[in-house]
């Protein structure tokens, strides 16, 4: 239904950073779901095909510095409607986002050093003996805290203003601006808890 909506900008707004926002929330998410591992491969015709569309040396760094890109079309989005109540939204958004971001990064370094390796597929190899969850169960906890508050689940959805009559940082988007911006939560939600599994 919101991909036929009639796309309006208010007359305020900065257009060119209006419109380029939802893209900027999206374009993140993307790129850190390229180098999630879903198995280790398959051969076909004689050709080994791994299930990972990217193998980065440096996988976890990678997602972090995406997740961290991801704040950068909310500020926007929030700045470029020209409206104070959008702006509002967008800086609690965005202290939410990055107040995380650090708890987050630390609760990964436990498995970083655990298993020696920054690669997704290095990480997964070495818990062919043990799950990582098992012996850094308070860093998983704490990592999935986190994740909860980047991805505004409840109880961490107060950015979004539920109570109030704005709807935060894109209260003043709709159709398939506001399509793009819900696509880039739900992405975001799938990579941590891809990063998580």
């Amino acid at each position: 239904k919101l991909f036929f909506k009639e796309g309006i900008a208010p007359t305020n707004a900065d257009r060119r950073v209006y419109l380029i926002a939802p893209v900027l929330a999206m374009f993140p998410g993307f790129l850190a779901f390229c180098t999630i591992p879903f198995g280790t491969s398959v051969t076909l015709f004689g050709r080994k095909l791994p299930f990972q569309l990217v193998d980065l040396d440096i996988g976890i760094l990678w997602v972090l510095a995406m997740t961290s890109i991801a704040v950068y079309g909310v500020v926007l989005a929030g700045w470029s409607s020209g409206s104070n109540y959008p702006l509002l939204g967008a800086v609690r958004s965005s202290a939410q986002m990055i107040s995380y971001e650090v708890a987050m990064g630390l609760s990964l370094v436990a498995v970083l050093m655990y298993s020696g390796h920054l690669s997704f597929s290095e990480i997964v190899a070495a818990q062919d003996r043990v799950w990582n969850v098992v012996p850094m169960f308070p860093a998983f906890i704490v990592y999935m805290i986190c994740a909860i508050a980047e991805t505004n689940r409840p109880p961490f959805d107060l950015v979004e203003a539920d109570a109030e009559l704005v709807q935060g940082y894109m209260t003043e988007y709709g159709g398939t601006k506001m399509v793009a911006f819900l696509f880039a939560e739900y992405l975001n939600l799938l990579v941590v808890s891809l990063l998580a599994t």
